[in-house]
């Protein structure tokens, strides 16, 4: 108390003080007393108050608690009196055995008189309900069955209730109730039948769907009414629970599978197309079964059935198993790509699952895949080996029909601006083409994989092309009469090799969409090198054909009988510009690389060599004929008709060089140069003029100017060997820019040293 009363000096000193700060402030003493007295006097009268009211609750509780013990005590005697009662009355209660079963049977008979009324007419409503299920008045039988199942359900439970032990009663009572369960059976027969045809029937005439839907929810309330029953008396009546709504779902889903199934019109056998018309009619139906379901359906059945959600699940499991079935079949390429085009791209596209009348309640991007990762894997290596032996025996039936054009008797046909070619590469690339796009349906991926597969086979497709083309040339070769149109088809096989070059390019542009596949696509060996190789070979192969025609004409020159005979020239002109009219239909080349190979495929350049060889073969023939000039006038007859027939060649070369810009002088100067060296009247200026002749050409050997010498006629063995020896003495500067004509040539050793006695 001491320390409460120093902190409450304390406070009233520090409120004091707080009062009285300012010297004005000691007039208002006496009214800040009477202030305080009066919050004094107010405290003092809420703590009476308070004190009061927690006394006069004190004396309430006590007086409750003095009546509960009384209350407890009386009630503690009136229970031993009950005790001793009961004790004293077990004796009375086993002499009312007799009583207790007559209770017990007059409870049966009350029971039995409640009902007898339903007892007595069971067979005139079963009769009733049979009629109303037969005439499909499904809600009015389905009553008259509730009322029946009622009756038999009460009674049984009754029974159940008083004597569950009584099996005899309780078999009675289900007998005479027998044609229950058949009803019942027969009604849900209806039901299923309905379900069946259910979106048929929600068009024609959605109110029996609708009481079927009705009768099915009845049925699940009495079904939970029974179940909450069970729990309190453990008895459940025959038959329950029906669990109709859970059959309605299995009826739904067999009703779904078997739709879907049904679809499948023909076989492979009846018609090729089978597996395309059969995915068209599941595609349709499951599209038209939907967009009814979500319009129409949906309608008939509680919210809570979600129908349309459970029908969409159906319809992709149903769809799921079908396309595992088909998978699981021996499918050939065409159905394989048909069965993956529909899988991965038809289903959820605009034309199915994603049409737009199905959205919202469709979520393409929610639906599982109807295939495995694994089963699609295992389909697109199926097809891709099938692939690859349908191509190589496309590829090989189509050079096998190209070979039989090769023997034709008429020339092959020609391109719009008048090259001639075959079929061959527009059979290869459309079947390229047709494989490429079906892949494309597919995924981007395949037609990746299937280019570089197309690419692979045309690889090694155009190797057995080069072999075939150079087993042509052998046969020509072994009888020159036929083919007949050898040269033109060689020709249209060497177009053929530009066209396969720019239709491989094509196909990439097209089919070839960034540098990564660019990249893989590349690292495939090059057909470039191959297909330039052919065209190579054929141009040789062309060029060996005009010389063996030309091979007599070319013995003829530089002997006794070109000098005073005809002119073997204009033959070997004439020959070369009708061979040459037939080249003029060689393509040139798409895109010049630069390399040897695009050089040697084109007319400019097949005319530049036939030119240079030509020559070649001319200058052989001044080098190893035997003929020797006896006198001035022979030389200079022989020289000018080496010149003239040098202008002859030149011309020809020209005209043929035409629209080219080929500078065509060089090879036939060289003739013209050896003419000089042959017409010279000067014995002396021998020298000087062969030395002219070697610098302008380095390539020139000894022996090609012994045989020149003794061409002449009228060099001593000594002027020979004394030019020879100083020739070789000063060697000359080869142009840079010069192309050996001499090197090819060989002089016969026999020869030489009969030319230099």
């Amino acid at each position: 108390m001491k320390e409460t009363d120093r902190e409450a000096v304390a406070t009233a000193v520090q409120r004091v003080a707080g009062m009285l700060q300012r010297p004005d402030q000691l007039d208002k003493v006496e009214q800040y007393r009477r202030r305080e007295a009066r919050k004094k006097a107010s405290v003092e009268a809420r703590l009476k108050a308070a004190i009061q009211s927690q006394l006069d609750g004190v004396r309430t509780g006590l007086s409750q608690l003095h009546n509960a013990l009384n209350d407890v005590k009386d009630i503690q005697q009136s229970l031993a009196d009950v005790s001793k009662d009961w004790r004293q009355s077990i004796n009375t209660i086993e002499s009312l055995k007799d009583v207790k079963d007559a209770v017990v049977q007059h409870s049966q008979l009350a029971a039995a008189v409640e009902n007898l009324k339903n007892i007595f007419s069971v067979p005139e409503i079963v009769r009733e309900t049979q009629d109303l299920i037969e005439q499909g008045a499904l809600l009015q039988a389905h009553r008259k069955l509730m009322d029946l199942e009622c009756s038999r359900d009460g009674l049984m439970c009754e029974q159940y209730r008083m004597d569950s032990g009584n099996t005899r009663d309780m078999t009675l009572i289900h007998g005479y109730f027998g044609s229950t369960q058949g009803l019942s059976d027969e009604l849900a027969k209806q039901l299923w039948m309905v379900l069946q045809r259910s979106l048929v029937t929600v068009r024609r005439d959605p109110t029996l769907l609708v009481s079927v839907v009705r009768i099915i929810e009845r049925e699940e309330k009495i079904d939970r009414r029974i179940l909450d029953r069970k729990k309190q008396t453990g008895f459940v009546p025959p038959g329950r629970p029906k669990s109709w709504k859970e059959k309605m779902f299995s009826i739904l889903d067999r009703t779904v599978t078997t739709r879907i199934e049904g679809t499948q019109a023909d076989t492979r056998e009846s018609d090729k197309m089978w597996l395309v018309r059969h995915l068209e009619i599941i595609r349709k139906y499951v599209l038209d079964d939907l967009i009814i379901a979500k319009n129409l359906m949906v309608q008939c059945f509680p919210p809570h059935y979600e129908i349309f959600k459970n029908l969409l699940s159906m319809y992709h499991q149903a769809l799921s198993t079908r396309m595992q079935d088909l998978a699981s079949e021996d499918l050939e390429a065409n159905e394989i790509v048909s069965l993956l085009t529909w899988v991965l791209n038809t289903y959820t596209s605009v034309e199915m699952m994603g049409n737009m009348e199905l959205a919202p309640e469709v979520d393409v991007s929610a639906l599982k895949p109807l295939l495995s990762a694994s089963v699609v894997s295992e389909l697109l290596d199926t097809y891709m080996s099938t692939l690859t032996s349908n191509i190589i025996a496309w590829l090989r039936k189509a050079l096998e029909t190209d070979k039989k054009d090769w023997s034709k008797e008429t020339e092959p046909e020609a391109d719009q601006d008048g090259y001639y070619q075959t079929t061959l590469p527009a059979i290869v690339f459309q079947m390229f083409e047709q494989n490429l796009q079906v892949a494309a349906q597919i995924s981007e991926d395949l037609k990746t994989k299937v280019l570089v597969l197309c690419l692979q086979q045309m690889n090694s497709f155009l190797s057995r092309y080069r072999d075939e083309a150079q087993l042509y040339k052998e046969e020509h070769l072994r009888n020159r009469q036929h083919p007949h149109c050898y040269v033109q088809y060689m020709i249209a096989i060497i177009n053929n090799c530009q066209t396969f070059k720019e239709s491989i390019i094509s196909l990439k542009k097209k089919y070839l969409k960034n540098e990564a596949e660019e990249g893989m696509c590349l690292s495939q060996p090059s057909m470039d090198g191959i297909l330039d190789a052919i065209a190579k070979e054929g141009c040789s192969s062309l060029l060996e054909e005009v010389f063996l025609d030309l091979e007599q004409h070319l013995n003829e020159l530089m002997t006794k009988k070109w000098l005073v005979g005809p002119n073997a020239v204009d033959t070997i002109c004439v020959t070369v510009e009708d061979y040459f009219n037939d080249f003029a239909k060689i393509k040139r080349p798409y895109k010049k690389s630069g390399t040897a190979e695009d050089e040697c495929v084109s007319p400019q350049r097949m005319t530049a060599e036939a030119h240079r060889r030509v020559v070649v073969e001319y200058l052989r023939a001044v080098m190893q004929k035997r003929i020797s000039f006896r006198s001035p006038e022979e030389r200079k007859e022989g020289a000018e008709k080496m010149v003239r027939e040098a202008e002859q060649l030149r011309f020809l070369f020209r005209k043929l060089a035409s629209g080219f810009g080929e500078d065509v002088d060089g090879y036939c100067d060289t003739i013209v140069a050896v003419a000089e060296v042959i017409k010279l009247t000067d014995p002396s200026l021998l020298y000087l003029e062969v030395s002219t002749l070697v610098s302008k050409y380095p390539d020139i050997r000894d022996d090609h100017i012994g045989a020149l010498l003794a061409m002449r006629g009228d060099a001593s063995r000594d002027m020979k060997q004394t030019i020879i020896e100083s020739l070789e003495q000063g060697p000359t500067q080869a142009n840079p820019n010069y192309v050996p004509l001499f090197r090819e040539i060989v002089v016969p050793s026999l020869n030489v040293a009969k030319l230099l006695k």
